[in-house]
């Protein structure tokens, strides 16, 4: 059964281009379309699709009011837009998108995303608060939500909160469990975080690193191996949950 999918998107060309490469897959099928935010809620009071590509920036309704009155139910929200800020980034995800994607978006990294955002099980109301702490402190350290690594290092966090010893087994239990749980393999997951990691140290947030763990940790020429990094949020969840 092909993943139902649905846009809402006033850009002519996007919608153009999303529905000539839907058209060709197996495995994703474009159901419906909507211009503003107020046409899609009406639709979606009828439609019902697995998945909703959103973009922010539209008339009557954008976006964020769209994610504020949405009845989301097992629906999975995948913004996709042109806004790189990472307040904006950070307020989407804040409230409820499950992935942000940066435009110009490649359609083949759009089909994994759908993928994943589908097979990913439903945050219960104790995750989706521990999802926003762990965002914010992405957010604080310069990790975008729109790069794969994002994802795949807040479940290894995640893991690493609910059971310590896990992150002694990085490469022959955290990678795995990650990677089954985004129905990849484990050397992607290895790469992707390290790739996110990367961009954090290279958007130069040092200082910002260093106020969030509270210590001098480390400098512009250093940056941590991804164990350290999860360890270090992992440690400082737990910190503050006592």
């Amino acid at each position: 059964m092909k993943i139902r999918v649905m846009i809402c998107d006033d850009n002519e060309e996007f919608v153009a281009s999303a529905r000539a490469h839907f058209a060709t897959s197996d495995k994703i099928e474009l159901i419906d379309t909507a211009s503003n935010g107020k046409d899609v809620l009406d639709k979606l009071e009828t439609v019902r699709p697995d998945v909703l590509l959103l973009d922010l920036v539209m008339p009557t309704l954008d976006g964020f009011a769209v994610l504020e009155r949405v009845n989301k139910g097992n629906m999975k929200i995948i913004v996709v837009s042109a806004l790189s800020q990472d307040a904006f980034i950070a307020k989407a995800m804040g409230l409820g998108a499950d992935f942000y994607m940066m435009k110009p978006v490649s359609f083949n990294v759009l089909d994994e995303r759908i993928s994943e955002a589908v097979n990913t099980k439903r945050p219960t109301a104790k995750n989706r608060s521990m999802d926003e702490k762990i965002s914010n402190i992405f957010i604080t350290v310069g990790i975008p939500a729109h790069i794969k690594g994002y994802q795949y290092l807040r479940e290894a966090i995640k893991m690493t909160i609910d059971s310590p010893e896990i992150i002694n087994s990085i490469t022959k239990k955290l990678y795995p469990e990650v990677a089954e749980h985004f129905n990849t393999s484990p050397s992607k997951v290895e790469r992707a975080i390290r790739h996110a990691i990367e961009v954090a140290w290279n958007r130069g947030k040092i200082e910002n690193i260093n106020t969030l763990f509270g210590v001098r940790v480390y400098n512009q020429n250093e940056k941590p191996t991804n164990g350290e990094f999860i360890a270090l949020v992992a440690d400082k969840m737990l910190l503050e949950s006592v």
